[in-house]
């Protein structure tokens, strides 16, 4: 057996293990967001889901997924994304403000729900996200690392978490990196423990719709048969609703 392979070994085992802590963690945080969500489909609301810097891909997982829900709204501006500019984008997060901006446009009802993907948890944007969407009577879901929120600088002078309805714990450790394990130096593990948690809510949510018949709007694959069609329905009902699905 070689080095590399052992060393494979080690890591698939640290982000198996990761993630089984964190699905027996969040259980029953998942059953209540879960209950959150269904209340917001039969009322026909929105699920609108946020994030910056690399939190954007746990966004992008949520929107216009096969097998995702089309209630979906993603709350973004361009100066958050890495890819239109790494450093410009952490200042932007650290900006006040913008939160505002942002959720002006995207508008907010009681009957929606926002979801707040932050594993630190303490820049300003994703803070006054929270603020400002419960002062609007909105439910915010904080999806974050409590001990990372414990050792981060509190830039906004409170956390995410301490401002949701409900917290998802990715329990990412603090600086994100887990290999090596006597001194983490590489290999992230908050994308892969986000998108887990958020696939864990829609198994839940599937399975609460199914016993409560209510219908949830799902995409298709748009390379299956017929996945076209299905899209086709969902989207004259959300497109007006939903200026990002094109």
């Amino acid at each position: 057996m070689t080095s590399e392979t052992v060393t494979d070994s080690d890591y698939g085992d640290v982000v198996r293990n990761h993630l089984i802590r964190v699905e027996q963690q969040n259980a029953a945080a998942l059953d209540d967001v879960a209950e959150l969500l269904l209340a917001s489909v039969r009322a026909d609301g929105m699920v609108l889901t946020a994030g910056a810097g690399h939190s954007l891909a746990a966004v992008a997982e949520t929107f216009y997924r096969a097998g995702g829900l089309a209630c979906v709204r993603p709350v973004y501006h361009p100066e958050l994304l890495p890819m239109h500019g790494a450093v410009s984008s952490t200042a932007a997060e650290r900006r006040s403000g913008l939160a505002a901006e942002v959720l002006r446009e995207a508008g907010l009802a009681p009957h929606d729900v926002l979801f707040v993907f932050s594993t630190s948890g303490v820049n300003p944007y994703p803070v006054e996200l929270a603020v400002l969407a419960a002062d609007a009577g909105c439910p915010v879901v904080a999806v974050t690392s409590v001990a990372a929120s414990a050792l981060a600088p509190r830039r906004a002078g409170t956390t995410l978490a301490e401002n949701a309805t409900v917290v998802l714990d990715n329990m990412v450790p603090p600086g994100d990196a887990t290999y090596p394990a006597d001194a983490p130096a590489i290999a992230a593990v908050s994308t892969i423990a986000t998108t887990f948690l958020w696939n864990l809510l829609m198994v839940r949510l599937f399975d609460k719709a199914a016993k409560a018949g209510v219908s949830l709007p799902l995409w298709r694959s748009a390379n299956v048969e017929g996945g076209d069609a299905a899209n086709a329905d969902l989207l004259r009902k959300y497109q007006t609703r939903v200026p990002e699905l094109g």
